[in-house]
């Protein structure tokens, strides 16, 4: 396989990622695109001891940790997003949380993609999961037609001591249900079974008022495309608790650390 065609199979989930990590679409991308900039540059950039996936990953991570670009007023081409100026944000335990629960690295591989040692890789996944369990529990809407999977959504939450305040299995009953409870964050099925759509409702309600969604597909490649506004936060089915948990915790530590309250951007 060629470097472009190793580069292809794995740029979906590590711009996934990389919106994730920095909780904005435009912000995830310029990182990739310099990554993949550096690359290009000089290919043996790209360290392939632990497989062609944690190289790119450890490549990026180490334009993410670049001081040069996150601290540098004169990078115009890099726009940084507001929460990477808070104080407050510890970037490397976010980093091995995602990387472990989001992409399912191996604690081995989440060392080497962060150039650190096991040990050190626990530590900061611990003090992650620290962080994520001080935020302040909200109400969820979950937006799913399958009965069993908006069980599992709906326990999983509950466990993470959030409250519930209803399951929409269409877009009309999700936008009755928003406007009504408005929740603190939705867990969103882009395609329901009626034919409508999670996306077009969640959509509608970011008219009206802001509030953090991580979507849920069985078809992820379709909407990591590049060609068009896509989700910030975007997990795959059949899903992780895990993976779930990591995603929601980012989705709200990034609207509990924003000073913006207008109406969000349609997601796509």
């Amino acid at each position: 396989m060629s470097r472009s065609q190793v580069v292809a199979e794995h740029l979906p989930l590590l711009r996934r990622y990389a919106r994730a990590l920095t909780g904005s679409q435009a912000s995830g991308d310029a990182y990739v695109a310099a990554m993949l900039e550096a690359m290009l540059g000089d290919p043996s950039v790209l360290d392939e001891s632990h497989g062609p996936r944690a190289g790119l990953f450890r490549l990026f991570t180490q334009i993410w940790n670049s001081v040069s670009i996150n601290d540098d007023a004169e990078v115009t081409t890099l726009p940084m997003p507001p929460e990477r100026r808070l104080s407050n944000i510890t970037p490397l335990p976010r980093q091995a949380f995602l990387l472990l629960s989001l992409e399912g690295f191996s604690e081995e591989e989440v060392a080497f993609v962060l150039g650190t040692d096991v040990a050190e890789t626990r530590r900061l996944a611990d003090a992650a999961g620290r962080e994520m369990a001080a935020e302040i529990a909200t109400d969820v809407l979950i937006i799913e037609d399958e009965t069993f999977i908006a069980m599992d959504l709906e326990s999983l939450v509950k466990n993470l001591g959030h409250n519930v305040v209803g399951v929409a299995r269409t877009h009309a009953d999700a936008v009755a249900l928003a406007k009504n409870k408005r929740p603190g964050l939705i867990l969103a099925d882009i395609q329901l079974a009626d034919g409508s759509s999670g996306l077009d409702a969640v959509n509608e309600l970011l008219r009206t008022f802001e509030v953090p969604v991580v979507f849920i597909t069985a078809y992820p490649e379709r909407f990591l495309t590049g060609e068009r506004p896509e989700p910030a936060f975007l997990i795959s089915k059949p899903f992780q608790p895990a993976m779930v948990s990591a995603v929601a915790s980012q989705a709200l530590f990034f609207q509990r650390n924003s000073r913006n309250r207008t109406p969000k951007a349609p997601a796509a």
